[in-house]
């Protein structure tokens, strides 16, 4: 099964995450290496657009959840698929706020 974002194909969950969010994901992660420069850099600018897209953290919970959903082994959380659940349910819960 194939799924598409508009017009683009997700392949990887981090295409469907950047493609979801519209920005890359090291936007808001960062990169091996990064200088205290380049961090304040990329801190500033994530800030911007929040700013600009009070939804895009809304946006970014529900993915987050629907990945989850799919693939719960993705989730690198303390405690196994306890945490997991919980943490798909604190997102859902967050979103729907």
């Amino acid at each position: 099964m194939k799924t598409y974002i508009g017009r683009h194909q997700a392949v990887t969950e981090t295409d469907y995450f950047e493609l979801a969010l519209g920005t890359p994901l090291e936007l808001w992660l960062g990169q091996d290496a990064e200088g205290d420069e380049e961090r304040a850099a990329r801190l500033d600018a994530a800030r911007d657009i929040l700013d600009t897209d009070p939804g895009l953290y809304a946006r970014a919970l529900r993915a987050t959840a629907k990945t989850f959903d799919r693939r719960p082994a993705l989730a690198v959380l303390p405690g196994g698929a306890r945490s997991v659940r919980a943490a798909r349910d604190v997102a859902r819960t967050a979103v729907a706020a």
